[in-house]
């Protein structure tokens, strides 16, 4: 039976000799099915990259994403922490505030008309600047402890007992507040910080008086705070007395109020000699001028 072939003539060249190629029907065809395979196998890989390329595109943009999150994430609950922190200092303030004011009207203090003025800018502007009700709630504060301690003619050795030996009701040291206690900018850096305490300024080498009876539990150097010596009050009521020049009390010695534990001092990281002085409930700072007395 006669075989059916396509013929094919191949010539090299201008000068070539021509030549016939015999190739059968289903030779032709399987070449033709390989070329479609082929063709077919690029089209599906061409595409399948594409879509890889495309993929890892998105892919990149949500991990972009992603960490942009992340950073607004950290930034606000960084935020939070400060406003909790700005808010928890006003409350605090706002609680001695109230203890210090709601007597009776015969036993009310009564604050100069220019701190009056003052600190009704202040609280005008609560909701706007914090730092403007801030300071009016500072000097509502204290301006009367400062106008009544400045008055006194010399610090007791002896204070008057607020409840009992072990509260520290006595001025450590007779000076002027340079930085009250809660939230204030750090004179160093220029941030944001909470001072856990109460700056008394006093000349170099005045004598520091302890607050209260109780027992000397450390005394040495402590970092930022230079020469430190903690008391032990009873009750979960500690009270630290920083920046000193020497310290006169060893550890495990018992202390009345008033005696004198060490000398004001520029130890530690501060600006100028005064005293930083802490009161501690638990191991919470608290405010120590709620406990001061004249």
């Amino acid at each position: 039976m006669d075989q059916t072939y396509h013929l094919f003539l191949v010539c090299p060249g201008a000068h070539g000799k021509m030549r016939r190629v015999h190739l059968p029907l289903l030779a032709v065809r399987v070449i033709m099915g390989l070329a479609l395979t082929g063709i077919a196998t690029v089209a599906i890989l061409a595409n399948n990259y594409l879509r890889l390329l495309l993929k890892v595109s998105n892919y990149n943009a949500l991990r972009a994403d992603r960490e942009a999150l992340k950073t607004q994430g950290q930034n606000l609950e960084d935020a939070v922490v400060r406003s909790n922190l700005k808010l928890e200092s006003l409350q605090s303030l706002a609680a001695d505030v109230a203890l210090a004011y709601t007597f009776s009207d015969a036993r009310r203090p009564q604050l100069p008309s220019e701190v009056l003025r003052v600190a009704s800018r202040g609280l005008a502007g609560l909701g706007a600047d914090y730092g403007a009700s801030l300071c009016a709630f500072h000097m509502m504060e204290v301006t009367p402890l400062l106008s009544s301690y400045a008055s006194s003619p010399a610090l007791p050795i002896l204070g008057r007992a607020y409840e009992d030996d072990a509260t520290p009701s006595l001025w450590p040291v007779r000076g002027r507040i340079t930085a009250g206690f809660g939230e204030r900018m750090d004179p160093f850096t220029g941030e944001d910080e909470f001072h856990k305490g109460i700056d008394i300024a006093a000349p170099t080498g005045t004598p520091v008086r302890v607050a209260a009876d109780g027992i000397l539990f450390h005394a040495g150097p402590a970092g930022t705070y230079g020469n430190e010596a903690l008391i032990d009050h009873g009750y979960g009521v500690t009270t630290k007395y920083a920046h000193l020049s020497a310290v006169y009390v060893k550890v495990g010695e018992q202390v009345t109020r008033g005696q004198i534990i060490g000398t004001v001092g520029v130890t530690g990281r501060t600006t100028g000699p005064h005293l930083h002085y802490e009161v501690l409930v638990h191991g919470d700072a608290v405010n120590p001028v709620t406990y001061l007395r004249e």
